[in-house]
């Protein structure tokens, strides 16, 4: 049996203020990857939450793009 794909993304960067999700410069956003479901996602996001952790302006997100191409998924 093999599990359905649904697209997760990691992106991140350093934010304006830490109040806020605003970019501080959108060239400089960084693409961590595309992955086939939320688990491999987060594995990703942790590790780059992580490694940014002396950075208080830096997040990164995991973004459920499989429910932007199609609402209906879950």
């Amino acid at each position: 049996m093999s599990d359905k794909q649904l697209l997760h993304l990691v992106i991140g960067g350093e934010l304006k203020n830490v109040s806020d999700i605003e970019f501080r410069d959108l060239s400089q956003v960084e693409f961590v990857g595309a992955y086939a479901n939320y688990a491999e996602a987060h594995k990703a996001w942790k590790a780059k939450a992580q490694a940014t952790v002396d950075n208080a302006h830096a997040r990164y997100f995991i973004i459920h793009a499989h429910k932007l191409l199609d609402p209906s998924l879950d």
